[in-house]
């Protein structure tokens, strides 16, 4: 397992590019960076997009992928925090900080030829999520191919009426 510390969350493409994961040479960095991004959503979808752009490389979001990223958040923007060290529902999905990302692999991580299956820890739920990584041989960089992070996690318990 890696865990990957972030000081600061990006707000923008520029503050993205900027992060030392952005060089898209280490796979665990890229799946961190993916949270760090998502994580932006409620707040500025407009600019999450434009980051996720960067991170999906030479396959950027369509309206479909756009449209599922939407719907997914609609009434949670807890949901990305549930990715981060120090969450849980009990503290409302509230990071410590600094930001760290737990990531690992299993053995069939690996299984299909420049692809990477790599498992994000979520306290909302009983097991990782998976975010799958396509390699690009001639550069060396690992890109988002798809991920598995927006779905369901346990309501906080600030948003839970039945706690």
């Amino acid at each position: 397992m890696s865990v990957i510390t972030m000081d600061r969350l990006p707000k923008t493409l520029g503050e993205c590019k900027a992060m030392p994961q952005a060089t898209l040479k280490n796979p665990e960095e890229v799946a961190a960076l993916t949270v760090a991004v998502l994580a932006l959503y409620p707040e500025n979808p407009a600019e999450t997009e434009k980051m996720l752009d960067f991170l999906r490389g030479p396959r950027p979001l369509n309206g479909m992928d756009k449209q599922f990223i939407k719907d997914r958040f609609r009434g949670k923007t807890y949901l990305m925090r549930s990715y981060f060290v120090g969450s849980t529902p009990e503290n409302n999905y509230t990071p410590a900080l600094p930001y760290r990302v737990s990531v690992s692999e299993n053995a069939n991580s690996r299984s299909e030829d420049g692809y990477l299956t790599l498992y994000v820890t979520c306290s909302g739920a009983d097991s990782p999520r998976p975010l799958k990584l396509r390699n690009k041989p001639s550069t060396g960089e690992w890109f988002l191919w798809e991920q598995q992070l927006l779905t369901g996690i346990r309501i906080p318990k600030a948003e839970d009426a039945w706690a």
